[in-house]
């Protein structure tokens, strides 16, 4: 954790001060041993309940990775955020002494931005972050009425990718539950659907908060590829330890009823669905008013009986906590937390390794046509075998590639080489040099 912490603070320094925008999201790893019964999670790529841990994820808008922190027990990415994240960004996100000038002076001058979905939506939070000067950016959870379509217009953005797009937008301020007031953008989609974003961003133009919002693809994509070709949910480690004492996890009794809640409430709609389809005929006969009015009296009666026990579902939940120590767990519900130092070692690995192969990336896209094509040359290169040359007098060590299949895959290579030579860096340990070549083996 301290060497990822130490390379996290190094990657963060190398942002503008003016544009710190910090994206948090939540990944499930699998777990399919039977070391311990670690708690079921809903993995929304699986549509299942497994079991699983989280590890909650800080990312830059391109997706680049900074941090992760892994809960055993995941008490939602509302609290994580609280507990974890946030202090841990006020400890290492550089704040010069004109930034710390401005918002003393200025309210609504914001230290950086925090970008999350619907799962962390608080207006209590959002309060909470606007007085510590930390702007959010999320999605309305409770949008209410669609905006007229005159109010929305059509503006250029600039995605993450450097790509331009053209989307309707519209702003407007909303007052939260809570009398915090924000700011609320709107797009609107060929289909008419109103997708509403809300930040604490006073100062941003509404386009660019459009564009970093809507840039959380960056970290879905990144979490498909490093599962696909990191094995981001690798089991690195077969062993269990304690849960310490202070982690809490949720009441199996409250996650008990709140299901039966789940469960009445949908047999209710599906009642309230029938109830509202019955109709009568024009000119009925009188057997066939008789038999609407049977009927609509049973489903009534059903309803009224679903009614009285959600509200008593829901008072028995209100009674009964929420989240408990895991130490307070039944037997049956107790479990242990993968061991997580070897992991937690190996995935800072694989977040040099990424970040080393995005700069490669934006190397090799200067000389290829097609920019999506970037990464899957990349792992080409990395497959294919080199003819590693030391020469101990000229302290070099020539790393020569193979040709690849086509000649402009040649030419990207070339210049990636080109670029890495510039780099002059030496070989672990030693006095040589690294040099990169493309060119057939001399080697029999």
């Amino acid at each position: 954790m301290l060497w990822n912490t130490a390379l996290a603070r190094e990657w963060i320094s190398g942002q503008s001060e003016s544009e710190m925008v910090f994206y948090v999201d939540g990944h499930i790893r699998v777990y399919s041993g039977d070391l311990t019964p670690l708690p079921r999670h809903y993995v929304a790529r699986e549509r299942l309940c497994l079991r699983a841990t989280t590890d909650y994820w800080i990312n830059a808008m391109d997706g680049q990775p900074f941090l992760l922190v892994n809960k055993e027990a995941d008490p939602g990415l509302l609290a994580t955020l609280r507990s974890d994240l946030v202090p841990w960004l006020k400890t290492n996100a550089p704040a010069s002494e004109q930034l710390r000038e401005r918002m003393q002076a200025d309210s609504l001058q914001h230290w950086f931005t925090l970008v999350f979905d619907r799962e962390a939506y608080s207006p209590e939070f959002f309060a909470e972050m606007k007085k510590q000067h930390i702007a959010i950016l999320t999605y309305h959870k409770f949008p209410g009425e669609p905006w007229p379509q005159e109010e929305f217009a059509p503006c250029q953005l600039e995605l993450a990718g450097g790509e331009g797009v053209t989307m309707q937008l519209a702003e407007r301020g909303t007052m939260l539950s809570n009398r915090l007031w924000v700011r609320e953008v709107r797009k609107l989609s060929e289909g008419g659907r109103q997708t509403s974003i809300l930040s604490t961003n006073y100062q941003a133009g509404y386009t660019v908060l459009a564009a970093s919002m809507f840039a959380r693809w960056s970290q879905e994509n990144f979490f498909k590829y490093m599962r696909q070709h990191y094995s981001l949910d690798r089991l690195a480690e077969y062993g269990i330890e304690p849960v310490p004492d202070p982690v809490q996890t949720v009441n199996p009794a409250w996650r008990t009823l709140d299901s039966q809640i789940r469960s009445q409430s949908e047999k209710r709609k599906r009642q309230l669905a029938l109830c509202g389809a019955l109709e009568l005929q024009p000119a009925p006969a009188e057997a066939e008013v008789s038999r609407y009015q049977t009927d609509k009296a049973q489903l009534q009666e059903q309803i009224e009986t679903l009614n009285r026990d959600i509200d008593q579902l829901k008072l028995q939940r209100k009674q009964t906590k929420h989240h408990i120590p895991v130490k307070d767990l039944p037997d049956t519900a107790r479990f242990s937390r993968l061991l997580t130092e070897r992991k937690h070692f190996i995935d800072t690995i694989n977040l040099l390794a990424y970040r080393a192969e995005t700069s490669m990336v934006s190397v090799v896209r200067e000389k290829l046509i097609r920019s999506d094509d970037a990464r899957a040359l990349l792992r080409q290169i990395y497959d294919t075998e080199v003819d590693l040359l030391p020469d101990l007098q000229a302290k070099t060590l020539t790393v020569r590639l193979h040709h690849l299949t086509q000649s402009a895959h040649d030419q990207a290579v070339r210049h990636l080489c080109d670029q890495l030579n510039v780099t002059e860096t030496f070989f672990p340990d030693t006095d040589l040099k690294l040099v990169y070549q493309l060119g057939s083996s001399l080697i029999p």
